[in-house]
């Protein structure tokens, strides 16, 4: 019996111990990461603002290959809605909506993921031109987790994990676009 109260009071010190760090984790994070490709900024704007796109050069698109889509509205506009359903939990399941363009500047993106967490993330890609053939893309996340889901950032270094898997799918995206 004594055992089973040590244990009890271990899991119970536990959860108390991750809801106080999470009083004082960060619940905000934020990363971009850049690339730059031998491309005009209209170039790669066309190419970006059609949210299907992502399944060519998207490391998080292409996670399964396999997964429901189901598209809303014209890809490329204003209100088009890309969602996804996966058996895959590394997918998991959600949709991502354009919901801003700025001629050859900047595409704003939304990402509701439904599963395997519930969060809102904003994922833009900006384009400046370097030159009238060259131009740096720069994608990023933002978004936030609610107490006490945010005590995973204190453990979890979101700008390197995140920070990756964009710069895989940037480098893929300046493979495709440089052909």
């Amino acid at each position: 019996m004594t055992i089973l109260l040590y244990i009890l009071l271990g899991i119970v010190g536990l959860i108390a111990l991750i809801l106080i760090v999470a009083l004082f984790s960060k619940k905000n994070y934020s990363m971009e990461r850049s690339i730059t490709i031998n491309r005009s900024s209209q170039d790669v704007f066309d190419y970006l603002r059609h949210l299907k796109n992502q399944e060519k050069f998207s490391k998080w698109v292409m996670t399964d290959p396999t997964m429901d889509v189901k598209i809303t509205g014209e890809d490329g506009q204003i209100g088009f809605i890309y969602a996804w359903d996966s058996k895959n939990k590394q997918a998991g399941a959600g949709e991502q909506e354009l919901i801003g363009l700025t001629e050859a500047k900047l595409i704003e993106i939304e990402v509701r993921f439904l599963r395997p967490f519930k969060g809102v993330a904003k994922t833009p890609f900006k384009i400046d031109a370097l030159t009238a053939t060259q131009s740096r893309v720069t994608w990023g996340m933002s978004s936030s987790m609610a107490y006490p889901m945010n005590a995973m950032m204190f453990f979890m270094n979101f700008d390197k994990i995140l920070g990756n898997d964009i710069e895989i799918s940037l480098k893929r995206l300046k493979g495709i676009l440089e052909k």
